[in-house]
């Protein structure tokens, strides 16, 4: 076990340095400094805002049935099926049919070759239940299947709040999921999130539509408000384009009417949709509306055929660019309300660090004297070994970015405290060898071997239970498991590798000493 050879001990001493200078680059700038990675502050230590929101996905439900009632009214229609009275209660499809097709319409939504396939081949479920009542049908979803849709509409979410977020330039926020409809968002640094709260709480629905001169169009209408709050329109609900089409839109200034604009620009498929509708209908309003409500509604002068165009309405440019981000972000899948909302200020965080700045230094010179009081030059040896630990865990929370929360700096302290532990329990067994052994190297060797069982049993059990808390918890009980489990890892190389080296190195050079410990 005393035994280096040249080839492990150039690794230790490579992988020390390594994680020493990684470390280091937290605290000091360097010119040569490869890893622009650094260990982030949390929420609890630099301060900022804490964001819960929660998705509706009523909205998805009623959408999904809504579809398929379109494709239920298509086929049947096909099939030259008497079918009446179809309608959605209660997030329920319902409809009515003659008494002798009611075992032909079973069997058509109950086949799974069939072109209305209600089924959800994945796992081998459905999606959709039938329910048959006399001559009376009713589709509805399974638990499954909003499963699928809560599952699918809060990975959307989580997708586009990110890149709502990142676009404002928020520096490091943590956007999670939180159960099965809820985002937990924290902003580290932000005191105000008025902005980001307005920019989370717009779904963002970008649609185009034009302004119906007449209740009798083809497609209904809806009388739909201005985004004043004053004045409407009535307006087809035949929808030309909405936001999926767009592939970009920027903030800028109209230098003709000195007003700030957003222009926009769309993908293929939408530049020929909406130049066939514009070429279509010149002297038409078309209505611009985000989220139910009516932008602008500008004339069409002349067909639009670039794939480009511009949305006014008296904006500022900060509303102007929101607006621009909000479009570029995409739509969320769901309306979402916040429903908790933090704020913790800067100096509340400064406290935290400097009072675990203050409670690891209290601590570490406390064990660091203990350690060369009770086993003196072999304690000095320990402390070198645990002040390396220290550089390894940082080094390696650098390493991936890590954010550092209050209860991390708990972990930290902890494993300051176990690997001690592993270091008292070697030293102690090697004082009982030393005993019934005259040869001091034989002697080492045997305490490092038979305290090595003990010393893995107790890291392991811990670091099981780092595990579990990181699978299981969340925030900040995720930043304990976290600092607690990396750790135990370094706390086992320094004590296995660095410390022993040294400790090896000592007794070789005075192996004839008679009390080394």
């Amino acid at each position: 076990m005393l035994y280096f050879s040249k080839i492990k001990i150039i690794t230790v001493i490579f992988i020390s340095l390594f994680f020493i200078y990684i470390a280091l680059s937290n605290i000091f700038k360097f010119d040569d400094n490869f890893l622009k990675n650094k260990i982030n502050l949390g929420l609890d230590l630099q301060g900022g805002s804490y964001l819960l929101l929660e998705i509706d996905n009523q909205p998805i439900i009623s959408q999904t049935l809504q579809n398929k009632l379109v494709d239920l009214k298509k086929i049947f229609k096909e099939k030259s099926l008497y079918v009446k009275n179809f309608s959605i209660q209660s997030n329920k499809i319902l409809f009515e049919t003659k008494f002798e097709s009611i075992e032909f319409i079973q069997n058509l939504l109950e086949d799974k070759n069939s072109d209305l396939n209600p089924y959800f081949d994945k796992f081998k479920t459905h999606q959709y239940v039938v329910e048959n009542s006399e001559n009376y049908f009713s589709l509805y979803l399974s638990d499954y299947g909003i499963v699928l849709l809560n599952n699918s509409s809060l990975d959307q979410a989580v997708e586009i709040v990110r890149r709502r977020v990142d676009e404002t330039g928020t520096n490091e926020p943590n956007i999670l999921k939180r159960g099965k409809n809820r985002i937990v968002v924290e902003l580290p640094g932000l005191d105000d999130p008025a902005r980001i709260k307005s920019l989370l709480g717009k779904t963002a629905n970008l649609t185009f539509q034009f302004v119906s001169s007449t209740e009798n169009d083809a497609f209904g209408t809806e009388i739909l408000k201005f985004d004043n709050g004053v004045d409407q329109a009535n307006v087809s609900k035949r929808i030309i384009l909405n936001g999926d089409n767009l592939v970009d839109a920027k903030a800028r200034m109209d230098t003709q009417n000195n007003e700030t604009i957003v222009s926009f620009t769309l993908d293929r498929v939408g530049s020929k949709k909406f130049g066939r509708a514009t070429s279509e209908n010149v002297g038409k309003q078309l209505a611009i509306i985000l989220d139910g409500k009516i932008i602008s509604a500008p004339s069409i002068r002349e067909p639009i055929l670039g794939g480009s165009g511009q949305i006014s309405g008296n904006f500022t440019f900060q509303s102007a660019t929101d607006l621009a981000l909000l479009l570029r972000s995409g739509a969320l899948p769901a309306p979402m309300n916040i429903i908790e909302e933090r704020t913790v200020g800067p100096d509340l965080g400064k406290d935290s660090i400097k009072a675990g700045i203050i409670s690891l230094i209290v601590g570490f010179t406390f064990v660091v004297l203990f350690m060369i009081y009770k086993y003196r030059i072999f304690g000095f040896i320990a402390n070198i070994a645990l002040i390396t630990n220290l550089f390894l865990l940082i080094g390696v929370l650098t390493l991936f970015g890590a954010t550092l929360t209050l209860p991390g700096i708990a972990g930290i302290i902890l494993t300051v405290g176990m690997a001690v532990d592993a270091n008292v329990l070697i030293f102690e067994r090697i004082k009982e060898e030393i005993r019934k052994e005259n040869n001091l190297i034989i002697a080492f060797d045997s305490g490092y071997v038979k305290s090595r069982t003990a010393i893995i049993d107790a890291n392991i059990t811990t670091l099981i239970a780092a595990v579990i808390l990181f699978v299981m918890g969340s925030g900040p009980v995720k930043g304990f498991s976290v600092t607690l489990g990396i750790g135990i890892l370094t706390t086992l190389f320094s004590v296995y590798f660095i410390a022993r080296l040294l400790s090896s190195i000592y007794v070789k050079k005075n192996k004839e000493k008679l009390n080394l410990i």
